[in-house]
């Protein structure tokens, strides 16, 4: 596997009510019935996802998230065949605490639908 300089952020789309829930709960748990995962991604390569799983929703809310507060692995994957050849993504495997989350903002899609690159500066 190649490897991944590790970023200082890392991201993770979800949307609104998601985030709300998550906040009451304290953290976003991996969904039941899926890989055993949350998806992240970094700021580069977050449009991929949100344009293959997401495309057209006006309800999203980027989490800009602190790696070094996260209390579960995090372990470097391929993403799907028609990612970038060798891009790997971040994949926390166990739940997301809200304390990690650094900041969240609304991700909108342009009006084509399609989601742009993230905003760099998390602050």
């Amino acid at each position: 596997m190649r490897m991944t300089p590790r970023p200082a952020v890392l991201v993770h789309l979800c949307g609104v009510k998601e985030w709300s829930r998550a906040r009451d709960r304290g953290e976003i748990r991996p969904e039941p019935g899926k890989p055993g995962f949350i998806h992240l991604s970094t700021l580069e390569q977050v449009h991929l996802p949100a344009n293959r799983l997401y495309r057209g929703r006006t309800d999203l809310v980027l989490l800009y998230i602190d790696p070094a507060a996260l209390d579960s692995p995090v372990r470097w994957e391929p993403g799907v065949p028609t990612d970038p050849q060798s891009m790997l993504f971040p994949h926390l495997y166990g739940p997301l605490p809200v304390r990690a989350v650094l900041k969240a903002s609304a991700y909108p899609p342009g009006r084509d639908g399609a989601f742009p690159s993230a905003p760099q500066d998390p602050t």
